[in-house]
């Protein structure tokens, strides 16, 4: 990555003795700190109860299991964190905890809450959910060490929001031919007529099966070249676009196939040329929609480590 950094982000010295790590600084015993997002900014003024969190945001921000949300300041950039118990977030008592559906749905509501409201007041750089570390003089190092990433994600996000594009095949696309009658029963051999050449009625019943199958497979191939087209005219206006995976429909809530999940870098001046492209999509092959804005997932997640789930470092 590039050393290019947003206004007010300073690439650090190279650490000192004295900047390293030093055992007990920063650290609570049973306690692990919880990582959310990287901003840009400053370290918090003297005498802020837990002051200094971006863009002015209020210093009673709450996170993971109603934590105080606090900076951790270094090299012009800011570490928004909270302290978690160790003995749910340590690494064997985490393993337990990812197999609660429900614990995992508290934590990934409260995380995205923490980044949504960092996000409405500035450039943010979400992390992967469930990032711990021991203590802060590791969130310290982090911030040293991934300086440049941080600094290069923040300029590019910086004054724009990520929309989602969702496209699915239309219902009426989608619907099954009427399906051909059936095969009528043949005729009593001391009845039954010549055949012509050509088959008799079972040939033409497979004919018309054939063709109406046929049919759909050409509705298929043309809504899936018209989410093309939109990816393309989208990530054309578009800073940046990433590509997801569908989505399965009992999370998507529609039962209709996804075509495209999309998501798009998008600067406010073009939001509504994004939109009405968006619009203009939308016929008889796809029935498209817009959700967000979000918080630039999308575009400013990196790997923190060799644990790439989330969990203690």
């Amino acid at each position: 990555m590039t050393d290019h950094a947003p206004a007010g982000v300073t690439r650090p010295p190279p650490p000192s003795p004295a900047d390293a790590p030093r055992a007990g600084s920063g650290f609570r015993p049973g306690q692990g700190v919880y990582l959310y997002a990287v901003t840009p900014g400053e370290a918090p003024y003297a005498g802020e109860p837990h002051g200094g969190l971006p863009g002015g945001t209020r210093g009673d921000l709450r996170g993971v299991g109603g934590g105080a949300v606090r900076p951790v300041a270094r090299g012009g950039l800011v570490a928004c964190v909270s302290d978690v118990p160790l003995d749910q977030f340590g690494e064997e008592p985490l393993r337990r905890h990812l197999e609660d559906l429900d614990w995992v749905e508290d934590v990934a509501r409260a995380h995205h809450a923490v980044v949504e409201t960092l996000a409405a007041a500035g450039p943010t750089a979400p992390v992967r959910l469930v990032t711990v570390y021991t203590g802060d003089d590791q969130v310290r190092d982090l911030l040293d060490r991934r300086h440049d990433d941080f600094a290069e994600i923040l300029a590019r996000v910086a004054g724009r929001r990520e929309w989602g594009v969702k496209a699915y095949l239309r219902r009426e696309t989608a619907r099954p031919a009427a399906t051909p009658p059936e095969e009528p029963s043949a005729p009593s051999p001391a009845r039954a007529p010549a055949e012509p050449e050509g088959g008799g009625p079972g040939a033409a019943y497979l004919r018309r099966r054939k063709e109406s199958l046929r049919g759909r497979e050409d509705l298929w191939r043309a809504a899936a070249e018209r989410a093309e087209e939109l990816h393309a005219a989208l990530g054309r206006l578009a800073v940046a676009s990433r590509r997801h995976r569908p989505q399965d429909p009992r999370l998507s809530g529609r039962s209709e196939s996804m075509l495209l999940n999309g998501a798009y870098l998008v600067d406010p001046a073009r939001e509504e040329e994004f939109a009405a492209v968006v619009a203009a999509h939308s016929d008889r092959f796809l029935d498209a929609e817009i959700t967000g804005p979000w918080a630039p997932y999308s575009f400013t997640m990196i790997d923190l480590g060799p644990d790439q789930d989330g969990g203690v470092r």
